[in-house]
């Protein structure tokens, strides 16, 4: 390489990721992940590097790209690499140079024979500290490495990213025949890598077909789809080298005129946040068509090939799902040439692979799922293999290669199967996940509700969503004796959304059952109207989720004000509902409002006593959710002082 230059006024380093340091105070290799859609030198997302080479400290190329390619949806790659852990600024631009060096190599191995220029690439290298403070970025053009000083954080990320583009997504099953000698096991593999090669030439054969269409209920306001036949599209041109085109052009008739905006329903004036689950989505169809137009008319013809020997037939199945990030100025026919199909080709290539080595025993089943994890603006794509229940140890290992790689904490799922992006309520409109039996219930009633009033306080609330359940819901009447119980189910419908457990909220008969099953309670308990408390919760949530507790006693409720560090610091580490049970009475605690210098303090309370429908406002203004102080203005306790309290803290499994 050729001497730093100087820096020039168009290098400057967007950085729209929340974290750029995925793991402070630990020295390693992130790659930096942009779009050739974005200007360049732009930061989405990083990725750890996990796999070293076993010869030296440089990435493992080959497992590397591998793991990248199945991960990042096309429309991103990599356009750099960090080091953290850099000893001194002496070493910045040398650690700089090596990092440019790897990012490169291994853009070489994810796009492979993909015709792109990489020489000519611009590429960044950055340097911090193990702190994660003080990154110093390089860039590198034709050769030359540039220290750049100029670096923008941007503030509307999530905008940035989806005013610019939608997502394309196409699922493709297939059934693959293979055919090999009995006699001759060995020439399986064979086959079967030959019968691969032909389905993955089948993508871009002239005569398929691809159908492009908005899917969405309302199809009034829904363009109608649009066909583009493979022989019009152009796969030599690199993506890099396609001009965007304006948005006026969306309205032209001509298919191969047509951007992928015509099918983009948000304006981009739109107010609101913008975010992967409410940005526009556009289904790609492929159809095969093995005849063609004859001159004149014929009646079909079937050729037989006899084997020369016993032969056996098997079929793999294939079930691909890709997701494409895709600039709206893009021209559909570049969108379907240069990011469906390549994505098709790869996820192919990746299952066809993981397939081989049980090929004549069982196969494994294969599923593609797409994510979007806290703290990424994109969405990543997963396979897994559904021969194995998401508990066992090797699902396990995956997911937290997954969660090591993304800066993902490894204290709670975000990447089971129950966290996958659903684009059935995409397009329905709902975004309601929660799968229950009969209506949907009010889920986070407490946002938006008034300030608790502590002067300088500091608020800690529960981390997720839930559902407020009450008196009288489902039709059951259990006003004056079921409060705990509503409380219990509020607390696993949290589990529930957090997709800690995939089990229905137990009704009042199901949360005596297993109490009966543990032996707490006798077989009459069952049906009838007696009370519980914070302790029999705490069996159930044990034995229904495998949930552990922490119980809080204070003697008077005048005591409950001096817990409020204690509290606190539950919602910040743990985050889960907790259950306040006194007396006759039992509330859902889902905040606290605390000034520690004061000692003031206030409780965000939800009501399970509340019998009227599912009103939002008339339960924020009937104070059936809502802050309270243990003594109101008028003097009066919230907590009475002649009974004593029982705090139930559910502890968040600390599990992938």
């Amino acid at each position: 390489m050729k001497a730093t230059e100087k820096v020039t006024d168009e290098d400057t380093i967007k950085i729209l990721c929340p974290r750029l340091i995925l793991i402070k105070n630990e020295p390693g290799l992130q790659w930096l992940i942009g779009s050739p859609f974005f200007p360049p030198f732009t930061i989405i997302s990083t990725l750890k590097s996990i796999h070293t080479s076993s010869s030296s400290s440089s990435p493992d190329f080959i497992k590397e790209s591998d793991d990248l390619r199945t991960l990042l949806i096309k429309g991103f790659d990599v356009i750099g690499a960090l080091v953290a852990g850099g000893s001194s600024s002496d070493d910045g631009e040398k650690n700089a140079r090596e990092a440019i060096g790897w990012a490169r190599k291994l853009r070489e191995f994810v796009i492979g024979g993909g015709g792109e220029n990489l020489e000519n690439r611009e590429l960044i290298g950055a340097v911090a500290g193990l702190s994660g403070g003080d990154v110093k970025f390089f860039v590198e053009r034709n050769g030359n490495v540039t220290a750049v000083d100029s670096v923008v954080y941007e503030e509307n990320q999530e905008n940035f990213v989806w005013e610019r583009g939608c997502l394309f997504r196409c699922n493709l099953p297939i059934k693959m025949p293979v055919y090999f000698p009995v006699k001759n096991e060995a020439d399986a593999e064979k086959m079967y890598l030959r019968a691969a090669e032909a389905v993955a030439s089948s993508f871009k054969d002239p005569l398929a077909t691809y159908v492009v269409e908005r899917l969405s209920k309302d199809i009034s306001s829904v363009p109608q789809p649009v066909i583009i036949r493979g022989v019009d599209l152009d796969f030599n041109t690199d993506l890099t080298n396609i001009k965007l085109v304006d948005d006026k052009a969306a309205q032209d008739s001509d298919a191969k005129k047509l951007t992928c905006a015509h099918f983009c329903l948000k304006s981009k004036s739109s107010p609101g946040l913008i975010s992967v689950e409410n940005a526009d989505v556009i289904q790609v169809s492929v159809l095969f068509n093995s005849s063609g137009k004859s001159p004149k008319s014929s009646a079909p013809l079937a050729e037989y090939f006899p084997a020369l020997e016993e032969a056996r037939l098997f079929f793999v199945n294939f079930e691909l799902e890709v997701l494409c990030y895709v600039a709206k100025d893009l021209l559909l026919m570049s969108a379907i040439s240069k990011l469906i199909i390549p994505a098709l080709v790869d996820q192919f290539d990746s299952m066809k692979k993981a397939v081989l080595p049980k090929l004549l025993v069982q196969h494994p089943q294969l599923c593609s799922y797409h994510f979007n994890p806290p703290g990424l603006l994109h969405p990543i794509t997963v396979i897994y293999e559904l021969n194995y229940g998401e508990t066992e140890l090797k699902q396990v290992e995956v997911r937290r290669s997954l969660h090591t790689r993304l800066g993902l904490p490894f204290d709670r799922p975000l990447l089971r199967i129950a966290n996958a992006l659903d684009f059935s309520m995409m397009k329905d409109g709902s975004g309601n996940s929660s799968k229950r039996k009969g209506p949907s219930l009010l889920k986070d009633v407490h946002i938006g509700i008034p300030s608790s009033g502590v002067s300088g306080g500091v608020v800690s609330l529960v981390q997720g969503s839930y559902e407020y359940h009450h008196y009288l819901q489902d039709g059951f009447d259990d006003s004056g004796w079921g409060c705990a119980y509503r409380s219990l189910q509020t607390i696993i419908s949290w589990f529930r959304l957090q997709h800690y457990t995939s089990i229905d909220v137990p009704s009042h008969r199901e949360i005596q059952q297993a109490l009966v099953e543990i032996g707490d309670k006798d077989p009459s308990f069952i049906g009838s109207r007696e009370w519980i408390g914070a302790i029999e919760l705490s069996f159930v949530l044990d034995k229904l989720l495998g949930v552990s507790c922490k119980i809080i006693n204070v003697r008077s409720g005048a005591e409950l004000p001096e817990k409020c560090r204690e509290l606190a610091l539950h919602f910040e580490n743990q985050g889960t509902p907790i259950m306040i049970g006194g007396g006759v009475l039992a509330y859902t605690l889902l905040g606290v409002d605390y000034n520690e210098v004061s000692g003031d303090c206030a409780f965000l309370i939800l009501d399970p006593h509340y019998t009227g429908n599912d009103d939002h406002k008339k339960i924020v203004n009937g104070g059936w959710c809502g802050w309270k102080k243990a003594v109101d203005s008028k003097g009066r306790n919230f907590f009475l002082h002649d009974k004593f309290y029982n705090l139930l803290l559910p502890q968040r499994p600390s599990m992938v």
